[in-house]
């Protein structure tokens, strides 16, 4: 691990119980709130897309789009927000998928993406990959690329690969 890996997994701290019993919660607001580690965790999460002609990054709400806002301003590249239903202004397109107990959607305006785009989706946790496997879903929809995928945590315990094979993904920490 390099140093500046290790100096941005110190710097998140663990909430236990939270939002649930038996959930050690990764709070990252310890991490943003340093203006240096956060330079830093935006320069890591950028570096293996510089030149990879990437024109839209993805960020899934709501922290994702901290991170992919930021990426995509260093990259050149468009932000595109995928939301939760009922906060995006224009008509959207829907995914709908299962979490471990019900369902769960996701909305994109439908003029968010073309056939064109090369896409890197951004968010701040992996954790089973459900919500990552609906954006890309989603992305497929408007037969656009995705790139790579990119997390600033990736909770390898929870298998969240699993879902989302046959994608080139890149995870800072992993826990």
């Amino acid at each position: 691990m390099s140093n500046t890996i290790h100096e941005l997994k110190t710097a998140i701290r663990d909430v236990p119980d939270f939002p649930k019993k038996g959930i050690i919660f990764k709070d990252i607001t310890t991490l943003l709130k340093d203006g240096q580690l956060f330079r830093k965790a935006i320069d890591e999460l950028t570096a293996p897309f510089v030149g990879k002609g990437i024109t839209k990054v993805v960020g899934v709400e709501s922290r994702g789009f901290i991170f992919a806002a930021a990426v995509a301003y260093k990259l050149g590249a468009g932000l595109v927000i995928v939301r939760k239903p009922g906060k995006l202004p224009h008509r959207t397109h829907t995914e709908t998928y299962d979490l471990e107990y019900g369902k769960d959607t996701l909305e994109i305006h439908v003029d968010a993406l073309t056939q064109d785009d090369k896409v890197l989706v951004i968010d701040d946790l992996l954790a089973t990959g459900g919500t990552t496997q609906a954006v890309t879903k989603m992305i497929k929809h408007f037969n656009a690329k995705v790139e790579a995928i990119a997390f600033l945590i990736e909770l390898a315990f929870l298998s969240g690969r699993e879902k989302l094979k046959g994608y080139s993904i890149t995870s800072l920490i992993t826990y």
